[in-house]
């Protein structure tokens, strides 16, 4: 279950934590400040759950006004829409409008990864650099081509996992 807080950004009002969009719309619209008047501004904060929805959270940067997406998104999005939407929003700078855009429009190369060596082995191995013959393959430089393939891609780990990524 993820749970967030909102934090008011009236200083006389005291937030509250929330699991849902309807437990949010409820509690905010009873909120009241010192003086009695109706509190409309919040900080939103995630404070618990997977880590994968941590992430999701930070480069979502949450605000009052797509909380719905966002649980919406916590829910039906399997881990990989979640991993393709946390590189692509959060690191490669792709925007997001939740009303008519999904994780999978994004253009991104992922591989789960531990390092870019570990990717520039894979691709010798899948051919990607031609027929290498048997007698010559102990002779490559794999962290040579790792460091080629540091000019596109990068590493990131996410809710426990490496990645190595490329925007497109």
């Amino acid at each position: 279950m993820t749970s967030l807080f909102a934090q008011p950004y009236d200083i006389s009002a005291s937030g509250f934590y929330f699991d849902s969009f309807e437990a949010y719309v409820d509690k905010s619209a009873k909120l009241k400040n010192k003086l009695g008047q109706p509190v409309e501004e919040f900080e939103i904060q995630f404070i618990d759950g997977d880590d994968i929805d941590s992430a999701l959270a930070n480069a979502w940067d949450i605000h009052q006004t797509d909380l719905s997406a966002f649980f919406e998104a916590v829910d039906d999005w399997d881990e990989h829409q979640k991993r393709l939407f946390i590189i692509a929003v959060g690191q490669c700078g792709y925007s997001f409008d939740p009303a008519s855009d999904h994780p999978d429009q994004f253009e991104v190369d992922i591989y789960e990864m531990d390092s870019l060596t570990d990717l520039a082995e894979h691709f010798v191995d899948e051919g990607f650099y031609g027929d290498i013959p048997e007698r010559l393959q102990f002779y490559i430089d794999h962290d040579a081509i790792a460091r080629d393939l540091a000019v596109e891609y990068s590493e990131l780990t996410i809710a426990g996992k490496r990645f190595v990524y490329a925007c497109r």
